[in-house]
């Protein structure tokens, strides 16, 4: 858990976005001068996120013209097949994303390398990133770093607040949570909804709401210290999960798939809550005559709690000679800084640097400010396989939604496949 944000006052900023890739020029190796070297960086599709790295990857270029940045993205749905795939072709990235969970696996299937560790030292990035971040250590060094960080906000719509005469203060608790979802909540003659007062489902980060932060408001928690144990089998887990899928079982506030997925809901004016991550900050941006607000995760028992998450920058495992040296320098920029406050301004997603996060203009943004406020108070999980763990929670879902299963069969249910999960993998 990250507990400590105190930081030292930020040096003023007396560099660019170019003069710090100048930087990196300095004590670019010979063969990087002597000839022009390409280098592929590979991340999924996002727009505010691929708009982000074009700019890094321009000013990078400009200071160093012996170094050329091919920028390939794909589709979500894709990515993971197309790296696994290319990468031991001796093809594809020489620098990549990856979502943190999968660091893991990606290290045990070679498709990644240890970061080397006179460049990215194990004292300065434990010193200098949040907390969660260690998460991506073992005993050869760090395997990869993020430019940004994530937690999860409660998104609220003003305009819906104001019609159901609820003021402008967002719901600070779990119980005004579900009472300002009542109030806002509009159904047709036939019974449909058509504005929902919260929202549900997957995809969302509901499964890190529920995790991470619902059961330990209940008076659980999710794993062991170690994660090696699943711990969420029992009363906790039980009632956070119940209070959650109540939104559409009792209370009928929320429906799984209304509008499609849940950020889209409320992109479209038609929900007047939801959790989401920090990256949706550059999303809700866009959309025009849209009054809406973040503020911290209500609050249960006393306790505050959020998630934190990320993606990080990883090279290659097939990367060698120059293109390794080339790509190591890239890597070292966009992990920057300056770098961190570009993607955070383009992106929402807040600096993973303790430092570039924590200034005066991020902490009193309305918007990014409960975000970063909510890393006071984050978790984040040490995943072995999360693509199937997070499965596991839509399986949980969708039995207790769909089938009737009792919160405390479908926790023990679930807890019993990802036990076997996380056994399989430190067997193997």
């Amino acid at each position: 858990m990250t507990k400590d944000l105190t930081t030292t006052p930020l040096t003023r900023r007396g560099f660019t976005l170019a003069s710090a890739a100048a930087a990196f020029t300095v004590a670019a190796p010979a063969v990087l001068r002597a000839q022009a070297v390409e280098i592929e960086y590979w991340q999924y599709f996002f727009k505010e996120r691929v708009e982000a790295m074009d700019a890094l990857i321009k000013q990078f270029e400009a200071a160093n013209p012996g170094v050329k940045v091919k920028h390939t993205h794909f589709p979500y749905a894709q990515y993971r097949t197309k790296t696994a795939a290319a990468v031991p072709a001796g093809e594809g990235p020489t620098v990549m994303q990856l979502f943190f969970g999968w660091m893991r696996e990606y290290a045990k299937a070679k498709l990644i390398q240890p970061l080397p560790g006179d460049v990215f030292k194990t004292a300065d990035i434990d010193r200098d990133y949040f907390d969660v971040v260690k998460l991506m250590k073992t005993a050869d060094g760090y395997w990869a770093l993020p430019t940004a960080v994530r937690s999860l906000g409660m998104f609220y719509n003003k305009r819906l607040l104001k019609e159901a005469k609820l003021g402008e203060t967002p719901a600070a608790t779990l119980d005004e949570y579900v009472k300002y979802a009542l109030a806002t909540t509009k159904r047709d003659g036939s019974g449909n909804l058509t504005q929902a007062g919260a929202t549900i489902g997957i995809p969302s980060q509901d499964y890190h709401w529920w995790r991470e932060v619902l059961v330990r408001q209940h008076g659980g928690t999710p794993y062991s210290e170690d994660f090696r144990k699943v711990t969420y089998a029992n009363e906790a887990g039980a009632a956070g999960i119940a209070w959650y899928t109540d939104l559409q079982r009792k209370h009928k506030v929320a429906e799984a798939g209304f509008l499609s997925e849940s950020q889209a809901a409320f992109k479209a004016g038609r929900a007047a809550q939801h959790v989401d991550g920090s990256f949706r900050l550059g999303t809700f941006r866009t959309a025009r005559g849209f009054d809406w607000g973040v503020a911290e995760l209500p609050v249960h028992n006393g306790i505050k709690g959020n998630y934190s998450s990320y993606w990080v920058n990883g090279l290659a495992a097939n990367a060698t000679g120059a293109k390794k040296e080339a790509a190591v320098k890239f890597l070292a920029f966009i992990t920057s800084d300056d770098a961190m406050q570009l993607w955070f301004d383009k992106t929402g997603e807040l600096p993973a640097k303790k430092a570039s996060a924590l200034t005066p203009k991020n902490l009193s943004d309305p918007l990014s400010g409960p975000m970063l406020a909510g890393m006071n108070d984050a978790f984040t999980t040490d995943f072995v396989a999360e693509e199937a763990q997070g499965q596991l929670f839509q399986d949980m879902l969708d039995r207790i939604l769909l089938q009737n299963q009792d919160p405390l069969a479908a926790v023990r249910q679930m807890a019993e496949a990802e036990q076997k999960m996380i056994d399989d993998h430190y067997r193997s």
